[in-house]
């Protein structure tokens, strides 16, 4: 027991040693539960930064098997993976990272019902999805739930990141930022996605999960953070609630 307990301290000690964590931090960290929606090219970053961070129980849902053509993006997967479920490899990959963490695969679509009670049991949300009609569903699941979201999105050189803090009152929700008119947008199959960029987004959307966890302010609630990495640069746009907002209004 004292050389697991070493482990772990010597483990977590370039976190703990920072003000805005400690020792108190990481405890949270451990005791904090995450849900995953979409083990890709986004899910693979953000499930292993969490991980290896020390968060204590992280669920993945993905429906789909693993291809070869998801190899440059998704890191985790390897070519003796190909048509095994995405989920149930990503809690494998997990455990491996760090046994300390308990890491679950949900090897399945999550409709309306069983959606609402993977969010009831979890702390934060990650939206690791590639479509509109599967983000719409998780957002307005989190609002009516009042859990936080982060959410993002890339495609070609571009990615884009936001947090929804739906368990404060007079937040924007991720339906303020787009409608049905969005929906015929292409995704990476389409359009093609430089496999880094989805790693700079995951990886985002991990500091950001633990941002949430720990209620450290972040710049990025209720904003929009678009990277273009062709250019190299970044920037941030507000986000305005919506009168008119299907699910937050």
């Amino acid at each position: 027991m004292a050389s697991s307990l070493n482990m772990n301290t010597l483990r977590y000690s370039r976190q703990t040693v920072l003000p805005a964590i400690g020792n108190a931090g990481q405890e949270k960290l451990a005791a904090a539960r995450i849900l995953i929606i979409g083990a890709g090219g986004l899910g693979n970053p953000a499930a292993l930064y969490l991980a290896t961070s020390g968060l204590g129980h992280i669920t993945i849902s993905d429906f789909d098997t693993v291809d070869a053509s998801n190899l440059p993006r998704q890191t985790l997967y390897r070519e003796i993976d190909c048509d095994k479920p995405k989920a149930e490899i990503l809690a494998l990959r997990l455990h491996d990272a760090n046994p300390a963490v308990t890491a679950v695969g949900i090897n399945r679509r999550l409709e309306r019902a069983a959606l609402t009670t993977e969010v009831q049991g979890a702390d934060v949300i990650l939206d690791c999805t590639d479509n509109f009609r599967s983000r719409w569903l998780i957002n307005e699941v989190c609002y009516q739930q009042q859990k936080p979201l982060v959410t993002g999105a890339a495609i070609r050189f571009e990615g884009q990141l936001s947090v929804f803090r739906h368990d404060r009152s007079n937040q924007p929700c991720y339906r303020c930022l787009y409608s049905e008119d969005d929906e015929s947008l292409d995704d990476c199959a389409g359009q093609g996605i430089l496999a880094p960029v989805a790693g700079t987004i995951g990886s985002m959307m991990a500091t950001e999960t633990i941002k949430v966890l720990l209620d450290l302010e972040s710049a990025l609630a209720g904003k929009l953070w678009v990277y273009d990495g062709m250019a190299g640069d970044s920037r941030l746009l507000g986000i305005k609630k919506r009168d008119d907002c299907p699910v937050c209004s």
